[in-house]
């Protein structure tokens, strides 16, 4: 009995998230993390352009605004498709926006569902983008039952490994994808250690004023 009681009330949580995913945010101990808006373009605009994040995020490529405006447009289909997609990462003190952090599909034949992060550089060494992905990993394999969560990134980016390193994320391959160098890494349910304590979802506010 205790088993369905658990299972229905999975299923009520994961259809709350689809349907009120504007509204959500996670919380953890220094950050508030909630799916992309509009408002953040740009934000969000001025990170993917700064030129230590574009070098191995965007190919080093300086993305138009038009780029991120799809981004978020795409990213909110996703959700309202999904129930998962990319979040905004803000400080809890004064919800300055410093990141994003969440999963993208990538690449086509056959798409990857895979974890994305990436921090204004001013907040690299704080431990931050550790902090947003571990939730986030976390909050995928209790929300959404991931059975496995990968991710890649270039050869070169040596701070991207560490932090897949400290979230428990493991080695897999070394592969070439559309022509760029990267190394995959991976988590299974079976292998993460869970923590209750890492975050803890939360209503906006302003969500009576959309019921």
């Amino acid at each position: 009995m205790n088993k369905i009681r658990d299972y229905t009330n999975q299923v009520c949580l994961r259809g709350l998230i689809e349907s009120m995913f504007p509204f959500i945010e996670i919380h953890t101990s220094r950050l508030k993390l909630r799916p992309y808006v509009k408002e953040d373009l740009d934000d969000l605009h001025r990170i993917f352009i700064d030129p230590q994040v574009r070098r191995y995020l965007c190919d080093d490529k300086i993305m138009p605004r038009e780029w991120v405006a799809t981004e978020i447009e795409n990213n909110t289909k996703c959700f309202e498709q999904h129930g998962f997609g990319q979040w905004s990462i803000l400080l809890k003190d004064n919800s300055e926006l410093i990141g994003f952090c969440g999963f993208r599909f990538f690449y086509d034949n056959p798409p990857e569902l895979q974890l994305l992060y990436g921090l204004s550089p001013q907040y690299w060494g704080q431990g931050l983008a550790t902090e947003a992905a571990t939730a986030m990993i976390q909050y995928g394999f209790t929300e959404h039952k991931f059975q496995q969560i990968i991710t890649n990134t270039d050869v070169e980016n040596i701070a991207s490994v560490r932090v897949m390193e400290r979230i428990g994320m493991r080695f897999v391959q070394r592969a070439n994808k559309e022509g760029l160098d990267v190394l995959y890494y991976a988590i299974s349910r079976e292998e993460y250690q869970f923590d209750r304590s890492l975050y803890s979802l939360h209503i906006k506010s302003d969500f009576s004023h959309h019921s």
